[in-house]
């Protein structure tokens, strides 16, 4: 079976390279589709192995990705943004999948870096070469749509997902966000189809997202809760309302509600590893509560889903301390720095514990390691943590 990537770039220079190098010698063929570049796009795409076409924005992603799937040859599709890269390991359960009859689609899993909110996505970006799939909405484009579709005359088909992360993506890092100037172009593309669509359970959650994130919060939560009564059985969806709920709750300081739409999101039959948020938030809920136990067993849930999940070790490590068991706190804080060398916040915590158990050498080289690193990202807390230890004569 032969594999095509398809893109639509504008202005990617920066990170193009990184994502073409990570699929260039899996995929048969690279199709990118330039929609005005003013910088080198088309040319790093074109040294790097790509067909380049070009087309004329027109404020709508899924016009865009139609066109772009227009000159694919291949077999099956790969969708990636410039902003995303294919994990290494991933590859052979990806070519074991696409050689298989039965899959029509096949749904990756997608690691937000940075990302304020959810750790993982789960994106419909793996389909098979068919003449009736086809992308809809103007933003966040997707080709779920046309896929239930085709399962409704072709009942054959089956849809998969690949267990483990398939795709790495940067995009919503804040300084991503803010550079590329992304919630703007986000709200005017799905507020113009709101309007036409104003029981779409997709949009509803996403723009709804979007408000809360940006402080609209009392809008956010109108469209969430609005997408709760439309949404149905799409479980996916309903987790994303339930999740954005929560948070909206939250930063309203209703923690209570907050807590009910996470123990929501959580019961929802969906792929274990897209509930870490849920799952991390109702534990900094539960212990901010002072409920140390339900914290302890919601953060414990989200290791079992993730051991690799770095905030959960830190949560869980936080969670020991308040309860007074060191011994297990500091193993803890010792996993978070293990898979984040760079944890500041972990160190200085093991520092504190390292402290209450007598420890003061290996207390102190801890906290030396944690003003080193905020000296590097936050100058005021390394000078506090320095000032701090001074006053107790440990320095």
């Amino acid at each position: 079976m032969s594999l095509s990537l398809c893109m639509i770039v504008k202005n990617e220079a920066a990170t193009l390279p990184k994502c073409l190098s990570s699929v260039r010698k899996v995929v048969d063929e690279m199709i990118v589709l330039d929609t005005g570049s003013i910088d080198r796009t088309p040319n790093i795409a074109q040294q790097l192995g790509a067909k380049v076409h070009h087309f004329k924005w027109c404020n709508d992603f899924s016009a865009a990705r139609n066109a772009a799937l227009k000159y694919v040859t291949g077999d099956w599709i790969l969708v990636l943004d410039a902003d995303e890269t294919l994990t290494p390991a991933i590859v052979p359960q990806l070519r074991e999948a696409i050689a298989r009859d039965e899959y029509l689609l096949i749904n990756l899993v997608r690691q937000e870096v940075g990302a304020e909110q959810s750790p993982y996505s789960l994106v419909s970006r793996l389909f098979r070469n068919h003449p009736d799939i086809r992308f809809d909405r103007p933003y966040h484009a997707l080709v779920d749509d046309s896929v239930s579709e085709i399962l409704a005359k072709e009942p054959h088909w089956q849809i998969g997902y690949l267990p483990g992360v398939a795709l790495v993506h940067t995009g919503y890092q804040k300084s991503a966000i803010a550079q590329n100037n992304k919630y703007a172009k986000a709200a005017t593309a799905m507020e113009g189809f709101l309007a036409t669509h104003p029981n779409d359970p997709y949009v509803c959650s996403k723009l709804g997202a979007l408000y809360v994130q940006t402080g609209k919060i009392s809008q956010g939560m109108d469209l969430l809760r609005r997408g709760i009564t439309v949404a149905e059985d799409n479980y996916d969806i309903l987790y994303e309302l339930h999740y954005h709920l929560g948070i909206a709750y939250s930063r309203l300081q209703k923690s209570p509600q907050a807590i009910s739409h996470y123990q929501a999101a959580i019961k929802l039959p969906i792929y274990p590893m897209l509930k870490l948020g849920a799952y991390n938030n109702l534990g900094n809920l539960l212990k901010a509560a002072g409920d140390f136990n339900g914290a302890k067993t919601a953060y414990a849930t989200a290791l079992k889903i993730d051991p690799t999940f770095v905030f959960g070790h830190y949560n869980l490590a936080m969670t020991f301390k308040a309860l007074g068991l060191f011994a297990d706190a500091i193993v803890y804080y010792q996993h978070a720095i293990t898979l984040n060398p760079n944890y500041a916040e972990a160190y200085q915590n093991l520092g504190v514990v390292l402290l209450k158990i007598g420890n003061h050498q290996d207390s102190l080289a801890a906290f030396k390691k944690a003003i080193a690193l905020h000296e590097r990202y936050n100058p005021e807390e390394a000078k506090r943590l320095r000032q701090g230890l001074q006053e107790m004569q440990l320095m």
